[in-house]
């Protein structure tokens, strides 16, 4: 403890100065951290932490460098506010402000949400029949009017249509606090505080489960409540303490089930509840096999389940409600070799499998009665589909939504049993959008150990390929995570400036299937840092870039991706903009008080295995900051992110402004308010779009020209 409060006191005295300096309107100096070391040996190796202090978030000393920092990005980038103001005003007018999502039937209601022009949140919103008189359940913008930051971690009706469960963030940094809204009277009729995302309703719509976390923010235990009682004669119904694995709890769509899955990122244990029997104990679907990862989705009279048992990319086996035993279960669709089975929807007539083939996902419909099957198709060369929620069991029609990079979101109602398709909306852009003007291209770039990886591209038709366009390479590479290439209209306001815009799907997602993912992570990981290298080299040698043309972008783990990269190959980009990014892999990943660090184990490695550890430091990017020229380099942030902790950018960027040879502009912008993904306004969202838009087009030499 008293080590602890010299440290803090020391770095309140020595920022002083620095911060004073950076605040002056004049200042150009950028902010200096304070050097204080912090020793520690790990397999022996002496590791020297310098700006181990900046995790002290309670600190007037950190917030007060935090705040330098954004006050000298500010002053840095006082040049680009026309081009900012510009960027929002272009982009804003590409979104139809005042606008209505596709209703949806769920328990004879038809719910939908709509927006209003200047106002930042949706409005939730449900009819009896189309045209019967609008229900408003939930208006976020009341919930968030004086609250810098408001988000919703889940919104759940009751089966009976009369209550509903939200859970309600205004803190940034995930702590929920669970509403009970009664709909027909608009009242609160019970909260419970200190919750996690996860509700499912039992049958009886007055009583129903919820979750609760640890205190690295790891869903770990499910409860059961009754409506009017108090918290505390709430029952356990399931703790899983294997830090491993996380739990989830959610209503089946046939209504009958509530599913609790315990998964990890290697094994899984799911268990379930007859929703009509809400006090019965939790029965196990299938014991957890290591190596085994399973998910259960029900359908009339058995349990489909989606699995990797013996079939690397997945099959789908049934088994009928009961008896279930591992006798019972037969497959349903066999594991392919070329195939990767993504997901599998349940209905009561009808199965649809989401499914990924060459890159590019497919929805493969079987008819349960006829045991017909067909596919359904898309005509772009890249593109992303994506099934809604369709929340009605019974239901013949499958809700999707499609684009493509040159594609508005198209939102599309499916007749399971016809096969026709009905276009219900396609996303309005206000200022105008001529698809003629764009053209979209996929290639297959080649990697060092010969894998081709995909690369979907977005560029103005008839741009040269010269290699004098400026090129934005973007790319995620984590958790399997599939990086769709879709429509983003905000990225109009880059390509419409000359700038080509890249997708590269790397390692570590799984784009193409599932060896895809398991190529890029624990001992494989630096494949997805080598192929976005590679993608780039590629990219340059067809001319659609050169290097002082190039910017890349990523964040949190893509951030991670981002700092690697800029490591390993600085004099491959013009700049890099890392957001969120977990950029201090092995200090991170030795503390297990740390939200996602424990589970994550089996995702990145653990540096407590010599092995792992010696592994994971050839890449992490905090510990290979050498003495060296870096490119123009923008880091984003949020002081209440609770997945990668406002330190991990700040000690980075602390660090690199100490080490490197260059004086090329190195920017950290905090948002003292938000979380993960930034601000909760749509439109503050939007300006935090522009001002990253602008540094890069500031970088490549554009920042001075005006409309496209």
């Amino acid at each position: 403890m008293t080590s602890f409060r010299i440290v803090a006191f020391a770095a309140v005295v020595a920022l002083g100065p620095h911060i004073v300096g950076a605040q002056s309107p004049a200042a150009v100096a950028p902010p200096v951290a304070t050097v204080i070391p912090k020793l520690d040996t790990l397999h022996g190796d002496i590791r020297v932490d310098n700006y181990f202090w900046l995790r002290q978030k309670a600190d007037s000393g950190v917030r007060a460098y935090l705040e330098a920092e954004n006050a000298y990005a500010e002053s840095q980038t006082a040049h680009t506010r026309p081009l900012r103001d510009q960027l929002y005003q272009e982009m804003l007018g590409r979104i139809k402000e005042a606008d209505l999502s596709v209703p949806e039937l769920d328990h004879g209601w038809w719910y939908y949400t709509r927006t209003e022009q200047g106002k930042s949140y949706p409005i939730f919103c449900r009819k009896r029949a189309p045209d019967s008189t609008e229900q408003v359940y939930f208006d976020q913008n009341q919930a968030a009017e004086g609250k810098p930051f408001h988000a919703l971690g889940g919104m759940d009706v009751s089966p009976d249509s009369r209550l509903l469960l939200y859970l309600e963030d205004t803190t940034a940094f995930r702590e929920y606090t669970l509403y009970v809204k009664d709909l027909e009277g608009g009242q609160i009729i019970d909260q419970i505080p200190g919750v996690w995302n996860g509700t499912a309703w039992a049958s009886d719509s007055r009583t129903f489960f919820y979750m609760t976390a640890d205190s690295a923010k790891r869903g770990n235990a499910v409860w059961r409540h009754v409506i009017g009682t108090p918290r505390d004669q709430d029952e356990k119904v399931f703790q899983e303490d294997d830090v491993l694995n996380n739990v989830g709890v959610y209503r089946s769509r046939s209504g009958k089930f509530i599913f609790i899955p315990a998964d990890g990122f290697t094994s899984s244990e799911w268990r379930v509840i007859p929703a009509a029997e809400p006090t019965a104990s939790p029965v196990v679907i299938a014991p957890r096999r290591a190596g085994v990862e399973y998910s259960i989705d029900h359908t009339d009279g058995s349990f489909l389940m989606y699995t990797n048992d013996g079939a690397t990319n997945f099959k789908v086996v049934r088994a009928p409600e009961s008896p279930l035993s591992p006798a019972t279960w037969t497959d349903w669709l066999p594991h392919r070799d070329s195939v990767f089975v993504e997901s599998v929807d349940a209905f009561k007539h009808f199965v649809v499998v989401s499914e990924r083939s060459g890159g590019l996902r497919r929805l493969r419909v079987t008819n349960l009665q006829s045991k017909a099957t067909r596919y359904v198709s898309f005509p772009d060369q890249a593109y992303g589909v994506f099934p809604g929620s369709n929340p009605e069991y019974d239901s013949e029609q499958f809700r999707f939504t499609y684009s493509s990079m040159a594609t508005p979101s198209s939102v599309y109602d499916y007749d399971l049993r016809t096969g026709k398709r009905q276009l219900r909306k396609r996303q309005e852009i206000p200022s105008g959008f001529e698809p003629s003007r764009y053209e979209v291209r996929r290639l297959m770039a080649p990697a060092r150990d010969g894998v081709r990886v995909p690369v979907s591209i977005l560029l103005r038709r008839g741009t040269r390929l010269d290699g004098q366009s400026p090129l934005l390479l973007y790319a995620y590479g984590s958790y399997g995570a599939t990086m769709e290439p879709t429509f983003n209209s905000n990225v109009l306001s880059l390509v419409d400036r000359g700038v080509v815009y890249a997708i590269a799907h790397v390692r570590g997602g799984q784009e193409m299937g599932r060896r895809w993912y398991d190529d890029g992570k624990m001992m494989n990981k630096l494949n997805t840092f080598y192929d976005f290298i590679d993608v780039a080299e590629e990219l340059i040698r067809q001319k659609y870039t050169s290097p002082d043309r190039l910017v890349a972008n990523g964040g949190s783990a893509g951030g991670l991706l981002m700092g690697a990269v800029t490591n390993m190959r600085p004099d491959l980009f013009r700049a890099v903009v890392a957001d969120v990014p977990f950029v201090d892999v092995i200090n991170t990943m030795m503390d297990a008080s740390l939200p996602l660090t424990a589970q994550e184990w089996q995702q990145w490695g653990d540096p407590h295995d010599e092995t792992q550890y010696r592994y994971m430091l050839e890449y992490s990017p905090y510990d290979n900051i050498t003495a060296k020229e870096y490119p123009w380099l923008l880091v984003t942030t949020s002081f209440n992110d609770s997945q990668v902790m406002y330190w991990e950018p700040a000690k980075y960027v602390a660090k690199l402004r100490a080490t490197k040879t260059d004086d090329h502009p190195l920017l950290f912008k905090i948002n003292m308010a938000g979380g993960h993904g930034g601000s909760s306004g749509r439109y503050d969202r939007l300006k935090e779009v522009a001002f990253r838009y602008a540094f890069m087009l500031d970088a490549v030499g554009m920042a001075g020209e005006g409309t496209p």
